[in-house]
């Protein structure tokens, strides 16, 4: 089982493997993103978010996820497309997942391992967000309800640490 989110390897939206080492040092917000969700909309609050903490190590990672009532249907081409069209993403997004069940990708396996939140094991839904400290162990988790600007506060305690 891996003690840093950093030990850990994901593939990014052009099919190429990852290595989450490369944003170790760095505050991670990782989210489990979809194109067709009533919180699609915060693509604008995680890539504002992105601009303003990104030089002071900010990294929002966005994971597209077709679990929860297939809101994330296309390919990964599609959906790179999307993001880019509608909400001008330019943080990293990576290849669609699975967060829940016994494919969920590492990544998730970890996260929820860390911060189980209200539904335990679980990701209840799309935009459920986790904060990772910059050693890459410890995570606080949010609901899909939470705004990405709501997490300023703590963006800026973890950037300062």
């Amino acid at each position: 089982m891996s003690e840093s989110i950093f030990e850990l390897s994901a593939r990014g939206i052009d099919g190429k493997e990852q290595e989450l080492r490369r944003y170790a040092g760095k505050v991670l917000l990782v989210v489990n993103t979809a194109s067709k969700c009533g919180f699609t909309p915060q693509y604008k609050g995680l890539e504002a978010l992105h601009k303003k903490y990104g030089e002071r190590g900010l990294v929002v990672l966005g994971f597209p996820c077709d679990q929860f009532a297939h809101q994330e249907p296309g390919a990964d081409a599609e959906i790179a497309a999307f993001c880019e069209r509608n909400y001008g993403v330019s943080f990293p997004v990576m290849s669609k997942v699975e967060v829940n069940g016994p494919g969920a990708h590492p990544v998730f396996a970890f996260l929820k391992r860390r911060a189980g939140g209200l539904f335990g094991s679980s990701v209840k839904w799309n935009f459920t967000k986790f904060l990772v400290s910059r050693d890459g162990r410890k995570v606080r988790r949010f609901s899909p309800a939470t705004e990405p600007a709501k997490l300023e506060s703590l963006i800026e305690a973890e950037l300062g640490k």
